[in-house]
């Protein structure tokens, strides 16, 4: 039975959906008006996996994310740049669906633009007009907080404690600080829509609201985000939902993922700590931040730290991703070896150990999607797989290979689920050993030259000779790998 965390009951619950079979899932999407930055790829990665573990477990899924492609952020840089709100949200969403690409997440079944919706959006508000649940007043449109019975339920605030950080604006009509737009009066230079209330632009939360409903209905099964979206954003799109369409009719469960913090301090603009994915990308694979992301359970908050090379270049590092990297090395590298192996023996035994490989991968995936355990669990079946692939006395031969091709199959299907070793181990191995090389100043065509020279030694049987040279390679950190197809080599990360 799979189990997951709701945030508006604080408790975990099993998950049975509205409709047998069937799930519906929406996640807040980026606000295109830059690039996007780790905390924007954690959240993406995590509901990614979420997703891909529904459908691992039978699910029909209908997953929706959405992109904010009308906000003031964007606004401001139009202005600044001279160019349309338009131009801005293409560009930065086309760069988005290539960083996410890059990271291995897959693209949701439906990605509606904010833009595209406006009468979705303006429905919704006609409706809590009717309901006195909203209100017109100076050209804009405000949700009336209260009237809503409940507001706060999934902030764990009551409206009393969120009134006293509340505020108006300068230029708001709101009836109560709590209040929030769901219509803005349209100001010069600024992307307008016709309404009933004259020319403006939606507010933010009403545009998910919109696109919600639109392509799940009135009640669907997993609404997510990250953490810093539980208020106002969240709790606002519960206000609206509810008030227009009834209590309890908008999402059944709620998940947000934690925040990305850096040397200890959350990731922000204003700290200048703020990390793109592109800049991760310069001297990383992005699989080792994708396999970092899944190492600390999704609700958890997640840290790594920033350095600098000390040799003085002030080139930036990341050294928890170093470390992520070279544990994907070994995963990519044991997956090489299971492939060169023979097919399993038809109808032998497996290792027990072997055997509960799948069985305990969704045994932590079901409970409430732990990726950090089913991570341990597979760590431990590719460390099997590295014993019965170095001893070949370990176990009778048709077990050995029948428990050997067990393992290759279920780390691959459990990958499959994580989105990890997606690539054929070769390219990524390759890709690594050139990316080390280059940090290291280690010259690759050096290599095979030195290499070269070791093979002619060995065929002349200046065996002295030969290691000599495999000495001072791996004085070097070049360690030699001798095979029945020559030698292969990589570079050994201290």
């Amino acid at each position: 039975m799979l189990r997951l965390y709701d945030t508006r009951l604080r408790r975990k619950v099993d998950f049975t959906p509205r409709e047998a079979g069937k799930v519906g899932v929406y996640v807040c999407g980026v606000t295109v008006y830059d690039y996007c930055h780790v905390g924007h790829g954690r959240t993406a990665v995590v509901f990614d996996v979420i997703v891909r573990h529904l459908r691992a477990s039978g699910f029909d899924v209908r997953f929706v994310r959405n992109v904010t492609d009308v906000d003031d952020k964007i606004i401001r840089r139009a202005v600044a740049e001279g160019r349309s709100s338009a131009a801005v949200a293409h560009e930065f969403a086309d760069a988005m669906t290539a960083d996410y690409a890059a990271l291995g997440v897959a693209p949701p079944d439906v990605a509606p633009h904010a833009t595209e919706h406006i009468d979705d959006m303006l429905r919704i508000i006609e409706r809590l007009i009717a309901a006195g649940c909203a209100y017109a007043a100076g050209g804009d449109v405000y949700c009336a907080v209260g009237a809503m019975a409940g507001y706060g339920q999934l902030s764990g605030q009551s409206p009393d404690e969120l009134l006293a950080g509340a505020r108006v604006e300068i230029g708001e009509h709101k009836r109560s600080p709590l209040d929030f737009a769901l219509w803005k009066g349209a100001k010069p230079d600024e992307p307008r829509w016709d309404s009933p209330w004259g020319p403006g632009r939606p507010g933010w939360h009403i545009e998910c609201s919109g696109m919600a409903h639109r392509y799940l209905g009135e009640t669907f099964d997993i609404h997510g985000g990250g953490s810093d979206l539980i208020f106002p954003h969240h709790e606002n799109e519960i206000a609206q939902s509810e008030g227009a369409f009834g209590r309890g009719s908008f999402a059944r469960h709620w998940l947000h993922s934690g925040m990305v913090s850096f040397g200890g301090e959350k990731m922000s603009k204003s700290l200048g700590n703020v990390v793109g994915i592109r800049k991760v990308a310069q001297t990383h694979d992005l699989e080792s931040l994708r396999l970092l992301m899944m190492g600390v359970h999704y609700r958890s908050p997640m840290g790594f730290e920033i350095a600098k090379d000390e040799g003085g270049g002030g080139q930036t590092r990341f050294p928890d991703l170093d470390d992520a990297e070279s544990r994907l090395e070994y995963f990519y590298r044991t997956l090489e070896r299971l492939d060169a192996e023979l097919p399993g023996a038809g109808g032998a035994a497996v290792l027990p150990a072997a055997g509960r490989t799948a069985a305990r991968f969704k045994e932590a995936m079901d409970d409430d999607f732990n990726t950090a355990a089913a991570l341990g669990h597979l760590y431990e079946s590719f460390q099997l797989a590295n014993k019965l692939l170095d001893d070949p006395q370990s176990a009778p031969r048709d077990v050995r290979r029948a428990t050997v091709a067990a393992l290759a199959r279920d780390l691959r299907q459990a990958g499959t689920t994580l989105g990890l070793f997606a690539r054929a181990p070769g390219d990524f191995l390759l890709a690594r050993r050139g990316r080390v090389c280059a940090r290291r100043g280690i010259d690759p065509a050096a290599v095979e030259a030195r290499i070269a020279e070791r093979t002619s030694a060995r065929a002349a049987k200046s065996f002295g000779r030969a290691d000599e040279i495999r000495a001072r390679l791996r004085a070097d950190g070049v360690e030699l790998m001798d095979g029945p197809t020559g030698t292969s080599w990589r570079v050994v990360v201290p």
